[in-house]
């Protein structure tokens, strides 16, 4: 059986119970009055009534009676509790705190408040003060282990890791080693640096549980931690000795193997996990996402990976979603061909699987294959007439192939099935006026950007497009550069946006600054783009470099050979 180790997002958890926990101790419901007269009575039958005004979800008419309440007594701890805990629930974190004090303040030993307290200290990240209030808790409650194991979290939250150590190892000679405490130590000492310690701490669980995978997989950690990498597969070698056939054991090594970048012995496992039926279907697919995301592993294995992942589909014949792992491999190691033939196949052999039929537009897509997206995209927008993907997609298609007419039609159609959701109405929007421009209906395009906007005036996409275009069209030109950094303020790593941006400051004749962008985009070594040459080609000619202008134009028609029309830049500038 797995088991966790105790992490700071648990000690969330744990802290945020804790705060809102009413159902195992409550104050008493007037408190005994200090030193006041009041009518108990009148303020018993309000408390009840705000409590059940709270109960049944009413938490503003609950606060006003609590409030009243406050002042008919304000020495009862429990009224301003129950106000804490309704703010706190609101978010009203600031407020929620006051009160909360003032309860802790009138009964410095109950628990709850000083949890509720520290609770809301730690979801403001102040570690400091929700150490202060556990320790108070601890002291006044020296026998509740939960409260001991969690101040030990908190300490090696704030980096504490020698307090930390005192508390588990208090409880460690309370109960001996044990899977709560040290292994909660476990982890303070590898996050600490101390991987001697924790290797000591780990070696005494395993003699307790020799099998189990988790503390295996630490004390693997562990030498990798040190640089042992050698000693860290032993540890996994002999547990796959001991336990060949357990599936927590394979899908552990596998992990292990691709961290380390064993892709031999990796690829020689993963078989071996495919064909073992007490490892989940749901556990494989994971595995191979896990694959997937390791480019490196792509860049050198991918072929031997095809043919893993042809094994794992005859091992599920039929499954929807196990058939798409192929494209995916394909298409993340650029072999659009061979993804958009194989997805083919799949929705030949599955012609309802719509996630192929959706993969399928987006490699057309990704391709610049725009006649087949505009075709298949046409199949698969009435075949899953609820699609909403499926309509813009073919919508992009028919706008690349000038059918302008009818991307206008499926955007309409698109726009009904948004229904009230705004990103998606955004994205209608936007490709509803990338359509109008390329008609040359400007007026229309720049009114249609204009209304995006109005629904959400930080949208990065419209703001990059509608910037753009303005700077094509050498209209409202301060405005385009406002929008433009106003986007690469949010997202200056992209560089489609900084490209805007770049061609925006060079259409307002701040050229040296754009080359600056341009050069930048270049010089990064990703993904190369026509786009990119062909305008810094201009940014150059504008600087009267025509030799460098030439250059970046020519690389521009390597990359897309349909930019005929540089041909005459070239013949001027030569």
């Amino acid at each position: 059986m797995k088991k966790n180790i105790l992490t700071g997002g648990i000690i969330a958890v744990c802290l945020i119970f804790y705060a809102g926990c009413t159902g195992k101790v409550t104050p008493s419901i007037s408190g005994i009055p200090r030193g006041k007269n009041y009518d108990s009575a009148v303020f018993d039958y309000i408390y009840i009534e705000g409590l059940r005004q709270k109960l049944t979800g009413n938490a503003g008419e609950a606060l006003k009676y609590f409030e009243q309440c406050s002042r008919i007594n304000p020495d009862n701890d429990a009224v301003f509790y129950q106000m804490a805990q309704i703010l706190f629930s609101r978010g009203d974190m600031q407020n929620g705190k006051k009160y909360a004090l003032k309860a802790a303040r009138l009964d410095p030993s109950n628990l709850w408040y000083m949890l509720m307290l520290a609770g809301n200290y730690f979801q403001e990240k102040k570690i400091d003060s929700a150490i202060v209030w556990y320790e108070k808790a601890v002291k006044k409650f020296p026998g509740k282990d939960d409260l001991m194991i969690t101040l030990g979290n908190l300490y090696a939250e704030d980096k504490r890791y020698n307090d930390a150590d005192k508390v588990f190892s208090e409880l460690d000679r309370k109960y001996g080693i044990n899977e709560r405490s040290t292994l909660a130590n476990i982890k303070n000492q590898i996050n600490s640096g101390n991987y001697d310690r924790a290797l000591g701490l780990i070696e005494m669980l395993l003699e307790l549980y020799p099998d189990e995978i988790l503390y295996n997989g630490i004390k693997a950690e562990i030498f990798r931690e040190k640089g042992d990498n050698e000693r860290a597969m032993e540890v996994y070698n002999e547990l796959m000795k001991r336990n060949p056939d357990n599936p927590d054991t394979q899908l552990s090594l596998c992990e292990f193997l691709l961290n380390e970048k064993k892709y031999d012995e990796l690829l020689q496992l993963i078989n071996t996990v495919i064909l073992n039926g007490n490892i989940s279907r749901e556990e494989k697919l994971g595995l191979f996402a896990s694959i997937l995301e390791d480019d490196e592993f792509l860049k050198e294995r991918a072929n031997e990976l095809s043919l893993a992942m042809m094994i794992l589909e005859a091992a599920y014949e039929n499954d929807g979603i196990i058939v798409l792992l192929r494209p995916e491999l394909y298409q993340k190691t650029g072999r659009l061909n061979d993804a958009a033939d194989r997805l083919q196949e799949v929705i030949k052999k599955m012609p309802d699987n719509y996630y192929a039929w959706e993969r399928l537009l987006l490699v057309y897509l990704e391709g610049k294959d725009y006649k087949n997206l505009e075709l298949k995209g046409e199949e698969c927008a009435l075949k899953f007439n609820r699609s909403f993907l499926a309509k813009v997609l073919y919508a992009a298609g028919a706008t690349e192939n000038k059918n302008y007419n009818i991307a206008l039609e499926e955007l309409r159609k698109a726009e009904i099935l948004a229904g009230d959701n705004q990103e998606m109405i955004l994205q209608v929007l936007a490709t509803r006026a990338d359509v109008y421009y390329r008609m040359k209906e400007y007026e229309k395009a720049f009114g249609i950007f204009e209304e995006a906007l109005r629904r959400d005036a930080g949208d990065l996409t419209v703001l990059n497009n509608y910037a753009y275009y303005l700077a094509e069209q050498d209209m409202r030109l301060k405005d385009a550069e406002k929008m433009a950094r106003q986007v690469i303020e949010k997202e200056g790593d992209n560089h489609t946006f900084l490209d805007t941006y770049a061609w925006v400051l060079y259409k307002r004749g701040k050229v040296r600054e754009a080359e600056r962008v341009m050069k930048e985009i270049i010089l990064s070594g990703k993904k190369e783009s026509a786009e990119f040459y062909e305008h810094m080609g201009f940014i150059k000619k504008k600087r009267k470099n025509c030799r460098e202008a030439v250059e970046n134009w020519k690389k521009a028609m390597e990359l897309d050979e349909s930019k005929t029309e540089l041909l005459k830049e070239i013949e001027k500038c030569q």
